[in-house]
């Protein structure tokens, strides 16, 4: 039977209450209540759990069975979570999804202190998989833990920089939001029982689907209707942010418009009104034209990576929603 995108929307309802239900039943005790309620707060939230989705594909595309990779899963999501908490202290940022970040809810120590335990929980539940392969587990998820670390504090560094390439872009995604991708693949795979050549094609995949999401994340940010993503269209532009059709820009205009962009750069921003002037700039150069090309390119080479692995449907499955999440709009 082929799978079509109702059939992978409907596993990936299916999914998603599995894992929430699984989370529902972590961090359950009571006391003390300032380490468990912030851990139990955080994934609360409006998680689109799309590690976890990819964690339990990745085992299904393997070994045809997810049986044993759901502490795996619920593992990742942990980790995941555990990264907001901190980004969200290092950002100040005072909401996510819609509700209170959890040191505006509690306080700084508190937030710090959960996202501290979490990781310790994210490794015991892994280490409860039935599995032989243990080690490995850990090792990913260690692998995982230090490559979002570099990559946060790269993307500090470049918030200073003036002088950013796109190689250092794309070095900063890779690390600080590629890596859990992958490594929920490649987690997965091993979960599974996957060979080394299964987990290459998973982690190739994980790459490629990882960064095609973001430089899709920096295309509809310009480009999705204003509100629909939750924040203001252009906001990547007001505040500054170094994104690929940023950089990409600045080497591909000269004169006036390549003053403009880097005057975005040098003021680590630049008014809303001028958005739309930016947008006009973008596509005038043929940033926008580019940058869905590239986001087409790195996806078309992410699904290839899965040809080489052995059962078809939970393969089918990852090719689903990989395009699935190449056509979301917000």
């Amino acid at each position: 039977m082929p799978i079509t995108q109702e059939l992978v929307e409907k596993k990936y309802s299916f999914y998603h209450k599995k894992i929430n239900d699984a989370l529902d039943r972590c961090f359950d005790r009571e006391s003390p209540v300032t380490l468990y309620a912030p851990a139990r707060y955080i994934l609360e939230g409006k998680g689109k759990r799309i590690r976890p989705f990819l964690t339990l594909l990745a085992s299904e595309a393997v070994c045809g069975s997810s049986e044993e990779a759901l502490n795996v899963a619920l593992a990742v999501e942990i980790l995941h979570n555990f990264t907001l908490i901190h980004d969200d202290i290092m950002d100040q940022a005072e909401l996510r999804h819609g509700r209170l970040t959890v040191h505006r809810k509690w306080n700084i120590n508190a937030a710090i202190l959960a996202g501290d335990m979490m990781i310790a929980y994210a490794y015991d539940l892994a280490l409860q998989a039935k599995s032989n392969r243990h080690a490995e587990l850990v090792h990913i998820l260690n692998h995982a833990n230090i490559t979002i670390c570099e990559g946060q504090a790269l993307d500090m560094e470049l918030e200073e920089k003036q002088d950013v390439t796109i190689a250092d872009y794309l070095d900063m995604i890779a690390k600080k939001t590629g890596r859990l991708i992958s490594a929920a693949l490649e987690a997965g795979g091993v979960a599974g029982d996957a060979t080394k050549e299964q987990l290459q094609s998973l982690v190739l995949f994980g790459e490629k689907i990882g960064r095609a999401f973001q430089i899709q994340d920096d295309y509809l940010d310009i480009m999705a209707e204003d509100g629909k993503s939750g924040k203001m269209a252009g906001g990547d532009i007001i505040n500054g942010k170094k994104t690929w059709l940023l950089l990409r820009s600045l080497e591909l205009t000269a004169g006036a418009d390549h003053d403009l962009l880097r005057s975005i750069v040098i003021n680590k921003g630049i008014g809303a009104e001028r958005v739309p002037e930016v947008k006009d700039l973008f596509e005038k150069c043929g940033v926008l034209e580019e940058t869905a090309a590239l986001i087409n390119k790195n996806t078309e080479e992410a699904l290839f990576a899965l040809e080489s692995l052995p059962h078809a449907e939970g393969k089918e499955y990852l090719k689903g929603f990989a395009h699935i999440l190449m056509q979301r709009d917000f």
